[in-house]
């Protein structure tokens, strides 16, 4: 205990003067008693000055504690020693730690000795930090993308936002062997990406087997997917037959429109994936498996399971990671691309060198592809066929697809036509919205690209449910 706090020893003093600390001293209400030299230089002002006067009023008038209130006044309250970065005028970070002497092991608390630090060159560093993870996050997404544009096949068209971001994404689920579902509407290319997704795993080397659940008689469901032994049931092969389940043993098997798999299928599946083994038809033998699992649907399995038409262990087991690929509609960046391939494709495997006019691509640009990609492929195949000339009009396009453009058009027109100044302006905003927000991606470089601040565009999509 300091017996004479206000003539400590000069000794002490001095001592405590060279530290590279600062100290200072106080009594229980906060009366300052003493602070040392070090503290005056780190603080810009003599503390000594202060002798006598309450230690709050530095925090008053020289810094700002991050923690909220005054240190005093949290160590007595708990009477445990008590830590605070204070931001000083001069911006520096300063550590102060609070420790209470007390009168006897369990007396009263006496004095508080401050102890004072600068860490601004910590807290510097700290932000230097983040920048420079924040950069380095940047350019492994950067690196990220540019590896999977390297990987991608020449037949695989990407130039859509999200698109790139979902074959990004691909690369990241390539290195694991968790269970992916593929969600979209029917014909937005769910195998493409399963395939791809193969193709750059370490099972690449192995087999890719895609089932298509919805072509596969449900009485064969079983015998399919697992195989049987010889002379199983009526009718089986004599040699018996690998399923196809096993066919995919070390590599993947793609379950595709796994919505169209019945109760009784799904609880062996189940079982499958539980398990790591089968057992084929009219065997008592397990065949131990390692397989990728990767599913596809055009269907709500939640509502499926809610309506206890899918099970629900099933439903997790297949959806640890779920990617959902957008309709053709909502990527119409990727039409003309798309056309070019096929043209080709079609041109080479037909013989011609027929070529599409901008104004035909227009016309595929306004159209809203129920079937995605598979409809927009079987159209230019048509169109490459049956026109007579070696360049495509849209006059060569069949009648019924003009027809449900020419209606959409005109629908388009009558709605624009009946709105007043203030809707048609909002209508326009909305557009430029969407359309700024799916070329860039982000509100942030969205607000950038329209010249507008972030807030105000967040205030847009609020108001439009955007």
């Amino acid at each position: 205990m300091l017996e004479n706090p206000l003539h400590i020893d000069e000794l002490l003093t001095s001592l405590f003067d060279s530290c590279k600390l600062g100290i200072i001293i106080s009594d229980a209400s906060g009366r300052i008693l003493w602070g040392n030299r070090y503290y005056s230089e780190l603080a810009g002002f003599d503390i000594r000055s202060m002798i006598g006067q309450d230690i709050r009023l530095i925090s008053q008038q020289k810094l700002v504690g991050l923690s909220g209130g005054y240190i005093i006044d949290h160590v007595m309250e708990t009477g445990k020693e008590f830590t605070d970065v204070v931001k000083y005028v001069s911006n520096d970070f300063i550590a102060t730690t609070a420790t209470p002497i007390r009168s006897g092991e369990n007396g009263p608390i006496e004095y508080l000795v401050y102890s004072i630090t600068n860490c601004s060159e910590s807290v510097r560093m700290e932000g230097q930090l983040k920048q420079l993870n924040a950069k380095t996050h940047a350019l492994e997404s950067q690196l990220s993308a540019i590896l999977v544009q390297s990987l991608l096949p020449k037949d695989i068209v990407v130039s859509d936002y999200r698109m790139k971001q979902l074959y990004g994404i691909a690369g990241r689920l390539a290195a694991v062997d968790t269970s992916v579902m593929i969600l979209g509407e029917s014909g937005v290319g769910k195998d493409v990406y399963a395939k791809f997704l193969h193709s750059i795993s370490s099972r690449k080397e192995k087999n890719f087997i895609h089932v298509n659940l919805a072509s596969i008689p449900k009485s064969l469901f079983e015998s399919e997917l697992f195989g049987y032994e010889p002379r199983a049931f009526t009718g089986a092969l004599k040699t018996g037959k690998c399923g196809l389940i096993e066919l995919a043993n070390e590599g993947t098997l793609f379950l595709d429109e796994v919505g169209e798999l019945s109760l009784d299928m799904q609880a062996k599946l189940l079982q499958v994936l539980q398990d790591k083994s089968l057992r084929r038809l009219g065997s008592s033998k397990s065949i131990p498996l390692d397989v990728r699992f990767i599913s596809a649907t055009n269907r709500n399995l939640e509502e499926m399971v809610k309506k206890g038409e899918f099970q629900l262990d099933l439903y997790y087991r297949l959806n640890v990671v779920s990617v959902e690929i957008p309709p053709l509609r909502e990527r119409t960046v990727e039409i003309p691309l798309l056309v070019d391939k096929f043209l080709r494709k079609f041109n080479e495997k037909y013989g011609y060198k027929k070529v599409m006019s901008r104004s035909t691509i227009d016309c595929f640009m306004a159209y809203r592809w129920p079937g995605n990609i598979r409809e927009l492929s079987h159209m230019v195949e048509s169109v490459v066929v049956v026109s007579t000339d070696s360049f495509i009009t849209p006059d060569q396009l069949p009648p019924s697809f003009l027809q449900k453009i020419s209606s959409r058009e005109k629908w388009n027109r009558q709605t624009s036509g009946s709105l007043n100044l203030k809707e048609a302006t909002e209508a326009m905003e909305i557009s430029l919205i969407q359309q700024a927000l799916q070329l860039h991606g982000s509100t942030t470089a969205a607000a950038r690209a329209m010249g507008i601040d972030i807030s105000t565009l967040s205030k847009k999509r609020k108001k439009y449910g955007i």
